[in-house]
């Protein structure tokens, strides 16, 4: 093929102006899914509308550009470019999931690497979709509070998994159960589990994850509902809040995480609580004495770029807000920490504004901000997952994800069970 056809022509302002409309924001995502699942049945749940989208493209690259491009071909060029990036799906797939709220894939790379299937994903921010993309090949349909977006998820899947945002419920109270969460994101979650409770293709497992703040969230009410809205959607649930810092993660990091399983398969579920010395699952408390040690050392790279380095301004505010809330009494302030340090505190979103979390100490200068290379290390990314986009972007991305071998550790455990 002389001509390449990209997916990024669906962002061509020209062809949206060719084709009449203002805005599609789920045409790539139709497009990707339709691609990434080609060698697959779930491949016909895309298929209808992919095709009308390709067509669309190829046309307006006939007539704006004079072109001659055949159907076959610009199709199996975009097959190329959605299968060539580094976490294909499995070819040999033993179950099916979805990611909601999906960020940049952290439950997706740790459910590939157990045998899962993605047939859909949904994620509205635009710079965290161009980072999923470039990944896994597939860029995320948009707002899942929009039916237009709810339209296209596949009948059947597995388990549906995600990191939901934690909002306040206008009824906290359980008072009307399902209807106490609607307003909020949450209440999306239910809707796409009652959707497919009743059509007879219930959700056999439901994983999720939360920020730890959630269990005491507008004094309790929050997890309450939660919990009693999937009970009574008919799931056993169970929750736990776990440490990445005791999964082998140099990082403080503790999130609750919800398992739900459907109550007619009758399925009880032990929450693996770290990975000891000898690299094996441990269930029980009082054995977390014995967790894999860490270092931040062990995700450090050897030869960070100068540019990382805080100023002598941004040093000198960080001692002096330091010293203020000692003063006052609340121990709060910046946190250093060097390659022997066994874990950091917990990197957040807003890691990129000054970096306070997480310092590096230097020898005979400022101390450092972590690299986005080593932001994904701290949260347990691969080496070859690629960061596409600017360093305050990439920050906010591996502060908002899950950190993957507590993802993977977790779901080995439901697995187990799944299958």
């Amino acid at each position: 093929m002389k001509v390449k056809i990209s997916i990024d022509e669906f962002d061509n302002k020209k062809f949206k102006k060719y084709i009449g409309e203002s805005e599609d924001t789920n045409k790539k995502a139709v497009v990707t899914h339709f691609l990434h699942n080609y060698r697959n049945g779930v491949k016909k749940h895309y298929e209808k509308e992919a095709y009308k989208y390709i067509k669309e493209i190829i046309e307006y690259k006939n007539e704006e550009e004079k072109l001659n491009i055949l159907y076959d071909d610009a199709e199996q060029y975009l097959l190329f470019e959605v299968e060539k990036v580094p976490f294909p799906t499995p070819i040999d797939y033993s179950f099916k999931f979805i990611d909601l709220f999906a960020g940049i894939g952290g439950f997706r790379i740790a459910l590939q690497n157990l045998g899962g299937k993605c047939v859909f994903t949904s994620e509205w921010d635009k710079f965290a979709q161009t980072t999923y993309r470039a990944n896994f090949g597939e860029t995320p349909f948009g707002d899942i509070t929009k039916e237009s977006t709810k339209k296209y998820i596949p009948e059947e899947f597995d388990v549906l998994c995600g990191g939901f945002p934690c909002q306040p419920f206008s009824h906290a109270g359980l008072k009307k159960g399902f209807e106490d969460t609607r307003g909020t994101l949450f209440f999306d979650v239910v809707d796409i589990i009652n959707r497919r409770k009743k059509n007879g293709k219930p959700v056999k497992v439901v994983f999720l994850e939360n920020v730890k703040g959630i269990k005491n969230h507008d004094k309790g009410n929050t997890l309450k509902t939660i919990l009693a809205t999937l009970d009574e959607l008919g799931y056993d649930v169970s929750t736990e809040i776990l440490n990445s810092r005791n999964f082998g993660i140099p990082q403080n990091r503790e999130r609750i995480f919800i398992i739900g399983w459907l109550k007619e398969t009758k399925k009880t579920f032990k929450f693996p609580l770290g990975i000891n010395k000898d690299n094996k699952v441990i269930y029980d408390k009082d054995n977390l004495i014995n967790i894999q040690s860490t270092k931040v050392g062990d995700i450090l790279l050897k030869n960070p770029d100068n540019k990382y380095t805080i100023s002598d301004k941004l040093f000198a505010g960080h001692i002096r807000r330091r010293k203020e809330h000692k003063e006052k009494g609340n121990g709060f302030g910046f946190s250093s920490v060097n390659e022997n340090t066994p874990y950091t505190s917990t990197i957040s979103a807003r890691y990129y504004k000054d970096g306070s979390e997480i310092l590096i100490e230097q020898k005979n200068a400022n101390p450092r901000k972590l690299t986005p290379r080593e932001a994904a290390n701290l949260q347990g990314y691969p080496k070859n997952y690629i960061i596409p986009v600017s360093d305050n972007q990439a920050y906010k991305q591996f502060g908002n994800s899950v950190s993957v071998p507590v993802i993977q550790t977790v779901f080995n455990e439901i697995k187990k069970q799944l299958l």
